[in-house]
């Protein structure tokens, strides 16, 4: 075999060197299962903001195959990081979430288990926080010190600003004071 001269080692140690880089990221960004909260550093995620592309971190959780924290393109629907998080569970109210809402990072889904169907959004039935992900004018309706107008307002924003991360966004929107926000945050979440 005759030898390869310094330049076609160099060449050859490039091609070698990008594609472990490319295979690497190949890797990273395939793996179905949840990034658990160890595997998620804040200076891997500034460094994967500054590079430009911008995902959402989302936190799947209720009547789901694996809840978990989950990783996403900007951009995705609650469709996505239900079937990321393994698809729905035996059970779970799958009428009870709005899957064609977008996500918006820092968002919790939770899907909600046996018994909790679209109707539980109303004062009665009401088990525990509604998303604001995904909920209608007619669900924050009735939260208490939330009117259809003031709802129509959240749902506006919400879809103005791509989503909502918390339920302190709220206090931005028109009509909603300090004293409202008290109620708001143990009626709702992000």
């Amino acid at each position: 075999m005759p030898e390869l001269s310094r330049s076609q080692l160099l060449v050859y140690a490039v091609i070698a060197v990008a594609v472990i880089v490319i295979g690497a990221r190949w890797i990273r960004s395939s793996g179905p299962g949840p990034t658990g909260g160890a595997e998620l550093s804040f200076a891997a995620d500034s460094a994967h903001e500054a590079g430009g592309t911008q995902d959402v971190v989302v936190h799947v959780a209720g009547a789901v195959g694996r809840p978990g924290v989950y990783r996403l393109p900007a951009g995705s629907r609650v469709t996505d990081a239900v079937r990321r998080a393994a698809g729905f569970a035996p059970g779970a109210s799958e009428d009870a979430i709005n899957l064609a809402a977008r996500l918006s990072d820092g968002q919790q889904v939770v899907v909600p288990g046996p018994g909790a169907g679209a109707a539980s959004g109303t004062a009665g039935g009401r088990t525990g926080p509604i998303s604001l992900g995904g909920a209608t004018v007619e669900q924050l309706d009735q939260v208490e010190g939330i009117g259809p107008v003031t709802a129509q307002k959240i749902i506006e924003f919400r879809d103005q600003h791509g989503g909502l991360s918390s339920v302190d966004q709220l206090d931005e929107v028109d009509g909603i004071g300090p004293a409202t926000m008290r109620t708001l945050r143990s009626a709702l979440q992000p």
